[in-house]
């Protein structure tokens, strides 16, 4: 069954970059759309006031009609990081979101509602702070234990559309641990797609598949920090768009204790975001 797009938004103008990339984004990829709308702050006595949801409502509906997109309306009333991965979880859907504009106050005590809704959401996420476009490079990050596969489907389906350049990156941070493995890595990060390692193996696979599809592909690697060399990357190579995988569901334990990367990267990027988790199957 063909996936569908889900486009979520609290009436905050944050949002409407969102919604712009996911008009997009089902038009390039001949998708239904479903827009969901969610009233946080319901006063009856203010019934007849303007609604923020009333201004983006009509914006988005003109994008729809206009890219000829086939595509629902829904309003639920109650909180955005609840009832966004509530509706996103009864379909086969791709979430498209952005900024909700919390409070800073509100951040520095339950945390960025994208790590919430990133926690949550089982399906691929779009993350748009920033609608770059067109798309003309994407910049995908190799972990080396095939963790970004299904990122990397959906990377391939848009960069075939649209002819854009990947970038494969992988990261090689710091060594704590002197194993064969990782001192392979660490002593041929400038050469690692010939190695015989988990990293080589997974960056010859990628080449391969967009040498098969006809795409310009080529391939980064950079030592240190992983959040701060992924930004990095992002920052001097200009990219339209980043991808990643994700192994773990919000109930692992490693969760508790490993970092989450992508959440991080998240709070601190100026194009939009592709997560996907890791699934067997």
């Amino acid at each position: 069954m063909q996936p569908e797009l889900l486009i979520a938004t609290n009436g905050y103008k944050g949002t409407l970059p969102a919604i712009e990339y996911g008009t997009w984004l089902a038009a390039t990829l001949q998708m239904k759309v479903t827009l969901l709308g969610v009233t946080e702050k319901l006063n009856p006595a203010a019934i007849d006031e303007h609604h923020p949801l009333e201004e983006v409502f009509a914006r988005a509906v003109e994008l729809f009609q206009q890219n000829h997109l086939e595509y629902n309306l829904e309003v639920q009333n109650g909180n955005a990081e609840d009832l966004i991965p509530r509706k996103a979880q009864q379909g086969k859907y791709i979430t498209v979101i952005g900024p909700l504009g919390r409070p800073h106050f509100r951040r520095l005590i339950t945390g960025r509602s994208i790590r919430h809704l990133m926690e949550e959401i089982e399906q691929p996420i779009f993350y748009v702070p920033v609608a770059k476009l067109p798309l003309n490079k994407i910049l995908i990050c190799i972990g080396g234990l095939g963790y970004e596969v299904n990122a990397e489907h959906i990377a391939m389906q848009m960069a075939m559309k649209s002819r854009a350049e990947i970038t494969f990156l992988h990261i090689i941070p710091p060594i704590d641990m002197n194993y064969p493995t990782a001192k392979t890595v660490s002593e041929h990060w400038q050469n690692l797609a010939e190695t015989d390692t988990p990293v080589g193996r997974s960056l010859r696979q990628a080449m391969e598949i967009a040498k098969n599809d006809g795409l310009t592909a080529s391939i980064k690697a950079r030592l240190g920090n992983v959040v701060e060399q992924i930004l990095v990357e992002i920052n001097e190579g200009n990219y339209d768009l980043l991808c990643m995988g994700s192994l773990y569901s919000s109930n692992a334990l490693r969760q508790l204790y490993t970092p989450n990367v992508t959440a991080e990267i998240a709070d601190d990027i100026n194009c939009p975001i592709l997560t996907a988790r890791y699934k067997k199957d």
